[in-house]
């Protein structure tokens, strides 16, 4: 008959096997170890109690983290018989300090047995002790290595050492555990970012696809470069005049995939998906929109960010400028465009997509208008302000009437404005 319960062990002497009891009882509901005692729960005792129960605090202190000793009391009873009680933790999950935060080194009570835990139950406890935020928690791999990190840390001019993790996020501020947000810049990131280019617009057909994996920098990069081979140039000849321009604007796509990298969930195991047609680039990334939000919200600029400290590290190597400020500026470089960006939301996922600025469909085969410098920045103004005079015109650029005048009507033909109300209330607005 077994006496022990799922509240009691009993050991006839000591061995590490006592470390393993001991997490199982503080990541579960506490317990109770009895060192010195047979199956049965008689007492067989220990030969130097002094001694055996100074190896058993000295080893529970040394080789269980993080620190459980203010959950562990002992008592050494007349029998000499070590009686240790272990109370439920507040800290989960508790581990093997030599074999880390993974099924291997974390157990928990199951009947009568110590077992280790699943990767879904060191999950679940690390959720209920550091809350909800996914780059604060701690990471289940704790052997990094961040070769990539320190790259683009002197790239940007910013130091990047052990002594700046925990104001990074990197570590706890309580220990130096890493979290998830070092998992993320580590080489060892499980995260990928895939990237399709298909053949026909119902993708189909693959022309080439690729994986990017790695630290979040590493993928940036890699990505980055990769679609600029897809970038093609085309070329629009007007008279004597030709006119070179790229299917996308090159900050268009930094932009949209700074965005899916800084913003996306990553307690989903999913990838980053980029999908390229003849016609149309697509940035997928999981989570939706945190709650509260729009997509006309994330057009006008408003930014509620999921991963703080990540887009703060991103912000610190000016990757980023500020936040909210990309999706706007993305429909800025297109604001020139008869099509513009679409952003398609739903529970899971936020989808980015950019056209084409080189390819119309077969309802607008229309060239697209070649558009000044001097066109642009009013464009962008009316993005800004929703409309414009022809006095503030003149003052952007020191212009005097008959030229406002004059690039107002170049624009009206071109089909980017139209006038509203007349004399001095006379505006432009976005056509």
């Amino acid at each position: 008959m077994n006496f022990e319960t799922e509240s009691i062990e009993f050991k006839s002497q000591f061995t590490e096997e006592i470390y393993k009891e001991v997490i199982a009882f503080v990541n579960t509901d506490g317990g109770v170890v009895y060192v010195g005692t047979d199956n049965d729960g008689n007492a067989v005792g220990l030969s130097d109690i002094d001694k055996e129960c100074t190896r058993i605090t000295n080893g529970i202190r040394d080789a269980i983290m993080p620190d459980v000793t203010m959950f562990v009391h002992f008592n050494v009873q007349e029998d000499k018989v070590v009686r240790i009680t272990i109370s439920e933790g507040t800290n989960k999950p508790y581990y093997l300090k030599k074999k880390g935060l993974k099924p291997s080194g974390v157990f928990v009570r199951q009947g009568t047995s110590s077992v280790p835990a699943s990767p879904e139950q060191i999950r679940r406890m690390i959720k209920e002790s550091d809350g909800d935020t996914f780059e604060d928690n701690r990471s289940l791999e704790q052997t990094l290595t961040f070769n990539e990190a320190k790259e683009a840390f002197i790239l940007y001019g910013v130091q990047f050492s052990p002594e700046k993790y925990r104001a990074l996020g990197i570590t706890q501020k309580e220990n130096d555990i890493y979290t998830n947000l070092a998992l993320l810049l580590s080489d060892q990131c499980p995260h990928t970012t895939k990237v399709a280019v298909f053949s026909d617009e119902a993708r189909t057909v693959f022309r080439d696809s690729r994986e990017f994996g790695g630290s979040v920098f590493k993928q940036f990069k890699e990505t980055i470069n990769y679609l600029a081979l897809c970038n093609k140039m085309s070329s629009v000849i007007k008279g004597i005049v030709r006119t070179d321009r790229q299917d996308y604007p090159d900050e268009a796509i930094r932009e949209a995939f700074l965005n899916a990298i800084v913003h996306r969930d990553y307690s989903f195991s999913g990838s980053i998906i980029i999908n390229v047609t003849d016609h149309k680039m697509e940035f997928i990334s999981l989570g939706g929109l945190i709650h509260g939000l729009s997509p006309d919200d994330i057009r006008s600029g408003i930014s509620q960010t999921r991963n703080k400290n990540l887009a703060e590290v991103f912000h610190r190597l000016r990757l980023i400028e500020s936040y909210g400020t990309g999706i706007r500026r993305i429909f800025n470089l297109y604001a020139a465009c008869p099509k513009q960006p679409q952003i398609e939301v739903t529970s899971n996922t936020f989808k980015i997509v950019l056209p084409n600025m080189n390819t119309l469909s077969a309802k607008e085969p229309k060239a697209i208008p070649a558009v000044t410098a001097q066109m642009q920045k009013i464009l962008n103004c009316i993005s800004e302000n929703g409309r414009i005079t022809e006095k503030e015109i003149s003052l952007l650029f020191g212009l005097k009437k008959t030229r406002v005048f004059t690039i107002a009507k170049q624009m009206r033909d071109l089909g980017l404005i139209e006038v509203n109300g007349r004399g001095e209330s006379k505006y432009y607005t976005r056509k």
